[in-house]
């Protein structure tokens, strides 16, 4: 075989391979967002998929367990076991009431694992009443 024959099968290969890769990069990191209400409706590949979850953190669920920390998720009267395995520190914000992101795959038990958590204060910022604030200029 000459020199450019083996170029372009060389070429080939890499461009061939180039593409697997970006394609498995691609589907590997799609993440579809659902309600806690919508769970129940999924089947099939759709139950297998990586998600993202919202809801309330339901009060007095967070239970710290050994290398995970397991809590429930409810939206409207609909109530989502969760069990967070990742590496990274919860969120401050993350505590009884607080809206919480969770993504992760769902369970054959319908639980779900989740790798990341957001959080969101369960308060409202408020501006503060006229006066109260600091005066300008100081500070």
């Amino acid at each position: 075989m000459k020199a450019r024959g083996k170029f372009i099968v060389g070429s080939a290969i890499i461009v061939v391979t180039l593409l697997a890769l970006a394609y498995a990069g691609y589907t590997q990191s799609k993440t579809y967002y659902h309600t806690i209400s919508e769970l129940s409706t999924l089947h099939g590949t759709a139950l297998h998929q990586r998600m993202r979850v919202s809801g309330d953190v339901l009060a007095g669920s967070i239970a710290h367990a050994d290398g995970h920390i397991n809590f429930v998720l409810q939206e409207n009267g609909k109530q989502l076991p969760v069990s967070y395995i990742g590496t990274d520190p919860l969120p401050d914000t993350f505590k009884d009431g607080a809206q919480a992101l969770v993504e992760g795959r769902l369970t054959p038990q319908g639980s779900f694992v989740a790798e990341e958590v957001q959080a969101k204060c369960a308060s409202k910022y408020q501006a503060a009443p006229p006066g109260t604030g600091m005066a300008a200029g100081k500070g």
